[in-house]
C-alpha cells in the first residue's frame, strides 16, 4: 500500500516562469533491494510540474531514501 502527502505552491526560483503550478508527491514504496536481495520499504518523492510548451504535466523523481520505520 502507498501512501501519498502532496503540496502545491508557486515557485520563486528564476530558472521557472511564475504562475507555473509545481506540487510535491511523496509515495511510500516496497522494491527489490538487488544488493541485500530482499524487499524493504522506500520513500520516493516526486516533483510533478506542467509544461507548457508540451501542454502536459510531467513527473520526474527527485529524492530517494529508506523509509523510516
Amino acid at each position: 500500500m502507498s501512501t501519498i502527502a502532496t503540496s502545491s505552491f508557486l515557485l520563486s526560483d528564476p530558472a521557472f516562469p511564475l504562475g507555473v503550478d509545481t506540487r510535491w508527491e511523496t509515495q511510500n514504496r516496497t522494491v527489490w533491494n538487488e544488493q541485500e536481495h530482499a524487499s524493504e520499504e522506500r520513500e520516493l518523492v516526486y516533483e510533478i510540474s506542467w509544461i507548457a510548451e508540451l501542454g502536459v504535466w510531467r513527473r520526474f523523481l527527485r529524492f530517494e531514501q529508506k523509509a523510516r520505520n
